[in-house]
């Protein structure tokens, strides 16, 4: 009898310590699967910050400026370091300036701009509407992104107003696809095929073209945490001017350093390009890096806050 009652407390306490065991195992297995859910990523999201900024040195990014912000554009070009414009006379180019352009890009929502700018070169006016249509995503259910960019032009104080007997002269158009792509969390690129229309041939020469597809390829390369490397090339396809001898068109090429410091980004670059509007540089670059022919060149990009709700979280 004393065996008997011995062995049926055994087997309740082993019973007893096999339900304590697997309690504790279904609660470790739980704890687990809570703790994997949280530190896992999160798939599916939009991969942010391609690049620190809407622009590079010639071509625009995919970067958009997010809704109720304003960001306030910056742009110089000065003269020739090289050449029989350049020098020492000129202190190599920092006395003169080929271009500036003031600009404001406006976010209307977080995917959706509305730009306005005026340039020295040709005293060109321009007002666009820039969309971001894709986002490349962290699961790589979407590898690239897409932003979608439409601009019209205005010059409105040429000097040679024999050319503009039409008023509809003056107006110039530009549509744009850049396509970028986030490598790593240090490498960024994009291409962007462009469609630019003159209602009037510009330069005013003869044979030149109304019409001009051209094809840019940029990228950024950070070394650190607020710098990075950037190239910018654009490439017109014309047959005007790949066959012009006097003038001599030339493709746009800029490379410089990009510098994050806070609400501002600062680019120095230096580029063969004179002006800074694609309105002007992509049909009418004549400087060309193998004559000395380029310019040191800057941007500053700053964005202002006018979204209460952002103000409020501080």
């Amino acid at each position: 009898m004393k065996r008997s009652l011995l062995f049926v407390a055994l087997l309740c306490t082993a019973g007893l310590l096999k339900a304590q065991t697997t309690k504790k195992d279904t609660a470790k297995s739980s704890t687990d699967s809570l703790m994997n859910t949280l530190s896992a990523p999160e798939k599916g999201e939009p991969v942010i910050a391609t690049f620190k900024a809407t622009r590079l040195i010639l071509s625009q990014t995919t970067e958009t400026v997010k809704k109720k912000e304003l960001n306030f554009l910056v742009i110089h070009r000065f003269g020739d370091i090289g050449s029989s414009a350049g020098g020492g006379k000129t202190l190599w180019g920092l006395d003169n300036s080929s271009d500036i352009y003031i600009g404001f890009e406006y976010g209307i929502t977080d995917n959706l701009n509305i730009d306005f700018g005026r340039s020295k070169f040709e005293q060109m006016l321009e007002l666009g509407l820039k969309y971001n249509i894709l986002h490349q995503k962290t699961d790589e259910s979407m590898p690239v992104a897409v932003t979608l960019i439409g601009k019209t032009g205005f010059k409105t104080y040429h000097t040679e107003t024999t050319m503009f007997d039409d008023y509809a002269n003056r107006f110039s158009y530009l549509m744009q696809a850049v396509i970028a792509r986030k490598i790593s969390s240090a490498l960024s690129l994009q291409v962007s095929p462009i469609y630019l229309r003159n209602n009037i041939p510009y330069p005013f020469l003869a044979g030149n073209e109304k019409n001009i597809f051209a094809l840019s390829a940029a990228g950024r390369l950070k070394f650190s945490k607020r710098m990075g490397l950037v190239v910018d090339y654009v490439h017109p396809f014309s047959n005007f001017r790949n066959n012009s001898v006097d003038p001599r068109f030339y493709d746009g090429l800029g490379v410089g350093i990009e510098i994050e410091t806070g609400g501002h980004v600062f680019t120095i670059n230096f580029t063969n390009a004179q002006a800074i509007s694609e309105f002007n540089y992509i049909n009418n670059t004549q400087s060309s890096w193998s004559k000395g022919q380029f310019r040191l060149g800057f941007t500053i990009s700053r964005i202002f806050d006018f979204n209460k709700k952002h103000k409020s979280a501080y």
